[in-house]
């Protein structure tokens, strides 16, 4: 499951990598990649969502709020009919 955009990803890793004194940015690339596959294992043990099943399970949740709302105020009618005068 992909839960972060790669570019972002790339992004990040090359900014740590910058962020690393000039002794061990000399390593070049190798430090960027490694810092990548260092964030994407850690990343990986998160329990994450991708945004898209979020938005999913966003509308389901709100369409269920709806039906909910709509059974009560029918429950509420019904109660109402059945109660004595």
């Amino acid at each position: 499951m992909s839960f972060i955009n790669p570019n972002a990803l790339d992004d990040l890793a090359r900014r740590l990598a910058d962020s690393l004194p000039e002794s061990v940015r000399s390593f070049g690339r190798d430090v960027e990649g490694n810092l990548k596959a260092l964030l994407q294992a850690q990343l990986a043990k998160l329990d994450l969502v991708s945004r898209e099943e979020f938005d999913v399970q966003a509308a389901l949740l709100s369409r269920t709020q709806a039906t909910l709302a709509t059974l009560e105020a029918r429950l509420a009618e019904l109660e109402a009919k059945l109660s004595p005068p």
